[in-house]
């Protein structure tokens, strides 16, 4: 199956209506090694993803209205959050790049502000803490980024995801997909909505075949109240990868 038809059979759940009424459809993905690692010693970046499952993951980006990750991944890989991997990708629609920034490090001359400053990518909006340093909030703005403010948690260490989403809603965002890093993740598998119900509607893990061993950095699930319940969707050979799609349930 082609990377476009494997996304169309797993992306295509509806949400209810009262979901869709409040908040965007979130799917959550990630590459992970055999031994479940998603970076190296330190939060290092590492290429996981074989070019097939690369493509796929760039096709994802096409169906959706952003793309989210959190300043670690933004400082770490310096991303572009494009879809650049895509033949004739100017035909098709490029998400809107997100970064969640509570004290706002991101550098002006990160390559989503320096894209945009070109042209060649579109504005990124970053999610910040009240608190962050006005210095920065004038730098970033200077450089073409739009700040929202968001409520802090966790002793104000990190950002209301359920904020967020109210915010993307109100401005037009239906659908959303999270990239990671590892604090991000971890913050979508654990957040529920006002109900009680998960952000989050679908999980696309992609699987290389390869061991990073114990310095690498996973998802952390520990201090999780409640995961995700899942339903296989289905699971698909890219390449030398092996991406599992599945579809989260409401908590029974």
């Amino acid at each position: 199956m082609s990377a476009p038809g494997f996304l169309h059979s797993v992306l295509t759940q509806p949400l209810q209506p009262s979901q869709c009424a409040r908040r965007p459809w979130v799917t959550l993905t990630y590459a992970q090694s055999l031994d479940a690692r998603i970076a190296g010693a330190g939060g290092k970046q590492l290429i996981l993803s074989g070019k097939e499952s690369m493509l796929m993951t760039h096709w994802m980006r096409t169906m959706h209205d952003g793309i989210l990750v959190g300043i670690g991944t933004a400082l770490n890989d310096n991303p572009q959050l494009n879809t650049r991997h895509v033949p004739n990708n100017t035909s098709l629609p490029a998400p809107r790049p997100i970064i969640l920034d509570p004290y706002l490090r991101l550098p002006p001359t990160c390559k989503l502000l320096t894209n945009y400053a070109a042209r060649t990518g579109r504005r990124p909006w970053i999610f910040c803490s009240p608190s962050a340093p006005p210095a920065q909030r004038t730098l970033l703005e200077k450089a073409g980024a739009v700040l929202f403010d968001i409520p802090t948690v966790l002793n104000g260490n990190g950002l209301d995801i359920q904020a967020m989403l109210d915010v993307l809603h109100e401005k037009g965002i239906k659908s959303l997909m999270v990239e990671g890093g590892q604090r991000v993740i971890s913050s979508f598998y654990a957040a529920r909505d006002t109900e009680g119900r998960p952000i989050v509607d679908a999980l696309i893990v992609t699987v290389a075949p390869t061991l990073v061993g114990a310095a690498g950095v996973g998802v952390a699930l520990d201090g999780a109240e409640k995961t995700l319940t899942l339903k296989h969707l289905r699971t698909e050979i890219m390449g030398k990868d092996t991406v599992v799609a599945c579809q989260v349930v409401a908590d029974a």
